[in-house]
């Protein structure tokens, strides 16, 4: 399969699920989070849950690294050039729904990719060696080869991993982990 034809597969079996569905692998996978070694670092990058897509529900993530006191980093998309530009999640952080759905910081805090230790990757589907396919837009294929080499960078899946392997283009980063409702998967550089 090409990673046209995989996307609208795991789009098509995302939208199969029920909310309740959602939900409940949502929370399976944030206390899988728990297990990983991740939690002593400061500044963890989150993506916000496309609700209309029905992607992972991150507020179960989001209230782990709250209740951790750690610091938390959303991003704002730049649909002109395809970047993200972060920001430091505060209770003053002014958020609004774009116009693809994604929840957004409109101002705050800045933060420089350069302080951020961990981050939590949107995908669709994933291999057996933590290369993902993501909406097909690049937006954190640019922001991960910003990250330093030790930023942790954490997939979070609803389903298994693909069985073949996928063809990286050179532009792709694999990830350190990722995470399903009933595993945590690590693959080594």
């Amino acid at each position: 399969m090409n990673k046209f034809e995989i996307r609208t597969i795991y789009k098509q079996k995302r939208q199969a699920l029920t909310n309740s569905e959602v939900d409940e692998k949502s929370l399976a996978i944030a206390n899988h989070t728990l297990k990983l070694p991740i939690w002593n670092r400061k500044y963890y990058h989150l993506f916000l849950s496309i609700k209309k897509l029905k992607e992972i529900n991150t507020d179960f993530i989001l209230h782990i690294i709250q209740g951790k006191d750690k610091e938390t980093i959303i991003s704002q998309s730049n649909f002109k050039d395809n970047s993200l530009k972060h920001f430091l999640l505060t209770d003053s952080t002014p958020l609004k729904v774009n116009k693809f759905g994604i929840p957004e910081p409109v101002d705050g805090i800045e933060v420089l990719v350069s302080k951020i230790d961990v981050v939590f990757v949107p995908l669709l589907a994933f291999d057996r060696s933590g290369h993902r396919i993501g909406y097909g837009q690049g937006f954190y294929d640019r922001f991960l080869k910003e990250c330093r080499t030790s930023t942790v960078k954490i997939g979070l899946s609803f389903f298994e991993p693909l069985e073949e392997n996928l063809k990286a283009d050179r532009h792709d980063i694999s990830l350190d982990y990722v995470v399903t409702p009933s595993e945590i998967l690590s693959f080594d550089k």
